[in-house]
């Protein structure tokens, strides 16, 4: 079995969704079937793209998610039945015994996230970390200290909406 995890930007233009999707998929491929496991947060871009791939090669998806009331307080309307098919779809959903989102919620779900990982698949565009926790580059940081592999995912062309 081969434990995936995935972190990335919310923020991914519309037009950089296909072109993430197939970057994922090349490098997923090779490990396809039920001894995948993907880990994800399920936010949207990154993470939710990721979660569909590993659904989607027959892998097994784990969802860790940040805090007992993510759902109704982070995802957006339009992202709420991706989140619920996702949720439905996983194998294993740990909600973290946090009740609110927030900076402490993000990092203790990324430290999860993070736990028993093989590698990272980063779908990050190399900006700094924000030094306010539970962001992408965060993760990354944390991941290469913790001595994990981590693949950078951000074909060419790629770019956030800023949104």
């Amino acid at each position: 079995m081969v434990t995936v995890a995935v972190t990335g930007h919310m923020d991914l233009a519309d037009e950089a969704a296909g072109a993430v999707r197939t970057a994922l998929h090349e490098l997923l491929a090779g490990l396809r079937g039920d001894a995948l496991v993907g880990r994800s947060c399920l936010a949207r871009g990154a993470d939710t793209l990721f979660a569909e791939e590993i659904l989607a090669l027959g892998g097994r998806l784990s969802a860790i998610i940040p805090s007992r009331d993510y759902r109704d307080a982070v995802v957006a309307p339009a992202d709420l039945i991706r989140f619920d098919a996702l949720c439905e779809a996983a194998d294993e959903v740990v909600i973290m015994p946090y009740e609110h989102a927030g900076r402490a919620a993000y990092e203790a779900a990324n430290f999860r996230l993070l736990q028993g990982a093989d590698c990272l698949l980063a779908v990050w565009d190399g900006s700094a970390p924000t030094c306010r926790g539970g962001g992408t580059a965060d993760t990354v940081a944390a991941a290469r200290s913790a001595g994990l592999t981590v693949d950078v995912v951000w074909p060419p062309g790629t770019r956030r909406s800023g949104a």
